[in-house]
């Protein structure tokens, strides 16, 4: 095995870690550290998007068994997302990805901070907990279609699963506990990533040897992740995420 080859199973378990740790499929993370190896733009870009697939469900797993999932949330974001993601992913060969990074880069920017300076988990926990049935702001179906839309049309014309995004349009547009939103995410971003590596298959743009070296790294330690997610305290969770996106926000806006 080349050094390359190493160094994408290691991209595997930084972003396996991290997907299960923080609700996310890790795509975004991946495709910059698979630049640095070496590998040519494409391939960097859209291989690691069928590897989030198997890792997403690991993780997924997890936060189902302990109870975190709203399906209602799950099944919108998909029947809403899958023909976004689909629109977004034929967009990519003519849309500029230039412009649209740096509005990502600044938004998941905005989002760490906001984490870091103005937490909200333990009032949105207690809202959780005097609503069983689930937290539904105003005008709750206006947001989560929006939420859907907006977050399918960038996943695909970044050739990823929304992940990055979801957590915290889940937090801050719809309202719910940061945990929740970890679990409604990995469900959504395992299902969004088939019709955006569909696409981009038939495009030409993955390399399913990149593929399965990042699957090899990132479906053991996903569960790694997912688990020490659920049994930290909330709070300190919410930290971690809002310096886990700032530094992402800055990795992303120097890497383009």
């Amino acid at each position: 095995m080349s050094w390359q080859h190493l160094g994408a199973v290691l991209t595997g378990v930084v972003i396996g870690f991290m997907g299960g740790l923080f609700g996310k499929g890790g795509s975004a993370v991946a495709t910059p550290l698979l630049s640095l190896l070496g590998y040519p733009g494409f391939v960097a870009v859209a291989s690691p998007l069928p590897a989030t697939i198997p890792s997403t469900l690991v993780a997924s797993r997890e936060y189902w068994r302990s109870q975190l999932l709203d399906w209602e949330i799950v099944w919108w974001s998909i029947g809403i997302g899958i023909p976004a993601i689909v629109a977004g992913s034929l967009l990519s060969p003519f849309v500029g990805a230039r412009p649209l990074l740096v509005v990502t880069g600044l938004l998941v920017l905005a989002f760490g901070v906001s984490f870091l300076f103005f937490p909200k988990d333990r009032s949105l926990a207690k809202e959780s907990a005097d609503n069983p049935g689930g937290l539904r702001p105003t005008h709750w179906r206006v947001r989560l279609i929006a939420v859907a839309v907006g977050v399918g049309v960038i996943s695909g014309l970044l050739a990823n699963a929304g992940g990055f995004l979801l957590v915290p349009c889940y937090t801050h547009f719809l309202r719910q506990p940061m945990k929740k939103a970890f679990a409604c995410s990995l469900a959504v971003s395992a299902v969004l990533a088939i019709p955006g590596t569909l696409v981009h298959a038939y495009l030409g743009h993955i390399s399913w040897l990149v593929t399965c070296l990042v699957a090899l790294g990132s479906m053991p330690f996903s569960f790694v992740g997912a688990r020490l997610a659920i049994k930290t305290q909330s709070a300190r969770l919410e930290r971690w995420y809002g310096l886990a996106l700032t530094g992402l926000g800055i990795f992303f806006l120097f890497h383009i």
